[in-house]
């Protein structure tokens, strides 16, 4: 599944200088927690979220640092901060950079991204113009969208149904496939063997979960009472 596949389209911009009150209404009207900032030639060039507009002078959220821990930042976090909490455009408050996606960006990928980059939305452009946008609510749907045969095998009859959780454990370090065997009959999963912790067990059972075409899991694992 790609960023086309579950972003939200078509994505609300503002300008420059779009004033902060009107960014404040778009947000509220469309029940949108964030939207990119574009230019005059519509390019991505920051990105607006309510975590922006937290903490302003007009609503008395404003909070100012200490004395000793404006020593620490430096002249320049303060002049940022403050176009923050007193800043009248899009421009002053915006967040940068962008880091935006590609439309057949993969959503593994797009999550990557959030979790390294620390952000909670991501716009999808092309030649640097917005498309769409993905929030983390819209990875969520992604994840119902494909619930059923979520591991992607697509497969039918107890031969494949084991061919294709045997080929999904290949290569996991957490397990060892000479200590397991998996036996499948009329479309039920039989695991038995042996298990090192309650977290192996419950992952083994996601994995067989995860395989189209599977109708129940029976376990039969033992618990290595050597480990841990």
């Amino acid at each position: 599944m790609q960023a086309k596949d579950v972003m939200t389209s078509p994505v609300i911009t503002v300008a420059l200088d779009t004033p902060v009150p009107d960014i404040a209404e778009l947000l509220l009207t469309h029940r949108i927690s964030g939207l990119p900032v574009v230019d005059q030639d519509g390019r991505a060039v920051g990105i607006i979220s309510e975590g922006d507009l937290l903490r302003r002078v007009e609503t008395g959220t404003d909070r100012p640092r200490a004395r000793w821990l404006e020593m620490l930042v430096g002249r320049n976090v303060q002049a940022a901060d403050f176009l923050k909490t007193h800043g009248r455009c899009a421009r002053d408050v915006m967040s940068r950079p962008v880091h935006g996606v590609a439309p057949d960006a993969e959503i593994a990928e797009i999550a990557d991204l959030m979790e390294d980059k620390r952000i909670k939305r991501a716009p999808v452009l092309v030649d640097g113009r917005p498309v769409g946008i993905i929030s983390r609510a819209n990875l969520l749907h992604g994840l119902l969208r494909n619930r059923r045969g979520a591991a992607g095998f697509g497969v039918s009859g107890d031969e494949a149904i084991r061919a294709a959780l045997l080929e999904a454990l290949d290569g996991q370090s957490w397990v060892d496939l000479d200590r397991i065997n998996i036996v499948v009959n009329d479309g039920v999963v039989q695991l038995w063997g042996m298990v090192d912790s309650e977290e192996q067990r419950r992952a083994l059972h996601t994995a067989a979960s995860g395989v189209s075409g599977v109708k129940r899991i029976e376990e039969h694992l033992n618990r290595n009472r050597f480990v841990g």
